[in-house]
């Protein structure tokens, strides 16, 4: 193609009939920065290169006029098919990188996946988020079904926004409404619907499981839940009953200190049923610590005991289990795809970040060892986003490490979930003249290492999907 000036991404180019006639539309670098040509203009802004052509900057305006051309490059609802896996990408450049090992697996992405405290903390929108997974599923040329996710949402306000943009999954959070006080004890006096529904019966859910509550286990499950299975019927009826948005419902009951038992899970799953509310997947909050960025803690032969019952009953109401703060969860991952029968929803996020600043580290150790230093003093603010369990202490000291052992300090979980949970302080950290500390060095560092950040989560990404139980197809 005439286009010598331009270095194009050749799995880019896509042909298609539009208002304009049939249009050819690919991506090229353009300097440092990565635009869109066409040899027609079907509705791009960017500047007008003579003969009908245009060059297009990646703005949300024409990242809008792509999915039109290509639905390809628009999200779908894959929460329907037997494996999903969400890949939050907090930092908009990781999916080309997940794209290389999901053409590899017979499981269906969703690369586009973030909170609003993600939102908040890394200072980007849901339009931003979108719009990274649209370009780099058009750059890439990935054909397959991927997922957009508006993630551990509470309120109609962020529903909404996530929804109007066309994410094709909302993942609930109840935790607001989730009443972890309750105990026998002071629970509330228990409903006659609730008694006549479940007291005196056995709940066969097949496979040999059979479920029945005393009335103190009832009692309390319910007033424990109720509020939050109101507010999930509320916010369905709301947005998904009527189809005006086409998008898989996730409920999520994970954000909680205790863990969901299987009762409780099963008094979830059946008053959600019989109130109408039609979802794909459950996320329980399971025995143990699912920790960001690090193994499972805990027991792990009372973890295969009850991911058997949770998958269990997940498959007596016909939907998945959802894996939540599933980065790096592989001691537990085989009995995850032993007892779902390979169906399942895993999440990961902050392990993607790792995996960058693990090149960071392998790249740049002097700018390695300035966020390094600058995250032990913002450590205690950002212990106010999440739960953790680490202790400094265990961190070797920078200066007792050479540069070349920097990369291993991703092996220490202490320094992995150090990194972790302060990616939002390290990302917005500014200096006095009102400059970025370390942004804009480090996505100068991520666009020249490009391709060792992608061997970095084809690798590390695809040690999930093996634990997982999946092999490449």
């Amino acid at each position: 193609m005439p286009y010598s000036e331009f270095d194009i991404y050749e799995n880019s180019i896509n042909k298609t009939d539009s208002a304009a006639g049939s249009v050819t539309v690919f991506m090229a670098k353009d300097g440092d920065k990565d635009v869109i040509i066409a040899d027609k203009n079907p509705g791009f802004k960017g500047t007008d290169l003579g003969n009908g052509k245009i060059k297009a900057p990646l703005s949300h305006e024409n990242a809008d006029v792509l999915r039109q051309l290509f639905p390809f490059t628009a999200p779908s609802r894959v929460l329907g098919k037997d494996r999903s896996f969400g890949l939050g990408d907090r930092l908009g450049i990781a999916t080309p990188g997940h794209i290389k090992l999901f053409k590899k697996y017979d499981v269906y992405p969703v690369f586009a996946q973030q909170s609003i405290r993600e939102l908040n903390l890394t200072n980007r929108t849901y339009e931003d988020v979108l719009d990274s997974a649209t370009f780099a599923v058009f750059r890439e040329g990935f054909k397959k079904e991927w997922g957009a996710d508006g993630d551990h949402l509470k309120t109609i306000k962020d529903v909404e926004y996530a929804l109007s943009l066309g994410f094709s999954m909302i993942t609930l959070d109840c935790s607001d409404h989730i009443k972890t006080d309750v105990t026998d004890v002071n629970a509330p006096a228990l409903s006659k619907e609730y008694a006549d529904k479940y007291l005196g019966k056995n709940f066969d859910i097949g496979e040999g499981i059979t479920l029945r509550f005393t009335e103190a286990e009832l009692k309390t499950i319910a007033g424990i839940y109720s509020e939050a299975i109101g507010f999930a019927v509320d916010m369905y009826n709301r947005f998904l009953k009527d189809g005006t948005y086409q998008a898989d419902f996730e409920i999520s009951i994970d954000e909680t200190s205790t863990p969901t038992t299987p009762l409780e899970h099963y008094f979830v799953a059946k008053e959600l049923t019989d109130n109408g509310v039609s979802f794909a997947t459950i996320a329980p909050r399971f025995c143990g610590e699912f920790q960001k960025g690090i193994d499972y803690i805990g027991d792990l032969s009372r973890f295969e005991k009850e991911i058997k019952i949770h998958a269990v009953i997940a498959r007596h109401f016909k939907y998945k289990l959802s894996i939540h703060s599933g980065s790096d969860k592989f001691s537990v991952f085989p009995f995850i795809g032993r007892e779902t029968h390979s169906i399942f929803h895993v999440k990961t996020a902050g392990t993607n970040w790792l995996e960058a600043m693990r090149v960071v580290a392998l790249t740049d150790p002097g700018l390695y060892r300035e966020i390094h230093t600058y995250a032990l003093s913002a450590f205690e603010e950002a212990q106010k986003y999440y739960h953790v369990t680490t202790n400094l202490a265990n961190i070797p000291g920078l200066q007792t490490i050479s540069d070349a052992a920097l990369p291993g300090l991703f092996e220490n979980n202490d320094a992995r979930q150090l990194i972790h949970i302060t990616y939002g302080l390290i990302l917005s950290r500014k200096n006095a003249d009102g400059s970025f500390t370390f942004k804009d060095r480090l996505y100068k560092l991520w666009k020249q290492h490009e391709d060792a950040y992608t061997s970095a989560l084809v690798h590390h990404i695809g040690k999930h999907l093996e634990k997982l139980g999946l092999k490449e197809v």
